[in-house]
């Protein structure tokens, strides 16, 4: 039995527990006849406070990653080396200003955005998401296909295959499994999905995020990452807690890269 059998074997008994899960928590009669619940409180948050956090929150990014680069350049880093120095400091920076911000709100007396328990939401939410994938993974392809776009992968994907060195390989697949779920998680469910849930029709609150997000990562992983941001967001209005889609995502990131390793996914 070779390696990559032995990837499609695993991928297929997550694939299967998530359809499994997915049949006995939103689609069977029973769950679709139990109330809807929400623990994500409306964010009492005025327009411009909003605004103003959100400008924070990028200039943040863009600053640090100006200030990476150049220390980057400075030490002599070129190619692959400079790209993962500096890669991931327009998240961290990003996610220091979210910090500063809840720290803030926390202050003035804005209920807090993380629980106790979360492991077994973030794990289910994953999983889940795994046979929703599938089918919007073959249609979105198929599309593409149609109207004579390349389905290509995303660059970073291209980037983790080709590169040689253990070490270089080893900080990005930290980078995708710690820092950026981290980071995209707070920004995009927990600032934007956040203020949306309160001011737009539920719909709209679910998808305009999400879309936001997944068109940050090219055309060909669009749709995906779409139906990824709205299960992410349901994980999170629904648990009220934002550990949970950030351990839904960094799951995710991981499988991928396990997948990439073993050659199923390259």
């Amino acid at each position: 039995m070779t390696d990559l059998s032995i990837a499609e074997l695993a991928e297929l008994a997550l694939g299967l527990t998530g359809l499994a899960l997915l049949w006995r928590l939103v689609l069977c009669p029973a769950a679709r006849a139990r109330p809807a619940t929400a623990r994500l409180v409306r964010w009492e948050i005025a327009p411009v406070d909003f605004s103003l956090e959100v400008w924070g929150v990028l200039a943040a990014g863009f600053v640090a990653q100006i200030l990476a680069g150049a220390a980057a350049k400075v030490a002599g880093l070129a190619g692959d080396a400079y790209f993962v120095a500096a890669a991931p400091a327009m998240p961290a920076g990003m996610l220091l200003a979210c910090v500063m911000f809840q720290r803030r709100a926390r202050a003035a007396g804005d209920p807090p955005q993380f629980g106790g328990s979360f492991f077994r939401a973030g794990a289910a939410a994953f999983l889940v998401f795994l046979p929703v994938m599938a089918v919007v993974w073959v249609a979105w392809n198929l599309l593409l296909t149609a109207i004579g776009l390349p389905a290509t992968q995303q660059d970073v994907v291209d980037d983790f295959i080709r590169m040689k060195s253990p070490g270089l390989r080893a900080t990005l697949a930290a980078y995708a499994i710690v820092l950026a779920p981290l980071a995209e998680e707070w920004v995009f469910r927990g600032v934007l999905f956040r203020f949306a849930r309160g001011r737009l029709p539920r719909w709209g609150a679910l998808v305009l995020p999400s879309a936001v997000w997944a068109s940050l990562h090219g055309l060909t992983a669009f749709a995906p990452l779409l139906a990824l941001g709205v299960v992410l967001s349901l994980a999170y209005e629904r648990t009220g807690n934002l550990a949970v889609p950030m351990l839904a995502h960094a799951l995710f990131n991981l499988n991928t890269i396990l997948l990439l390793l073993a050659g199923a996914g390259g």
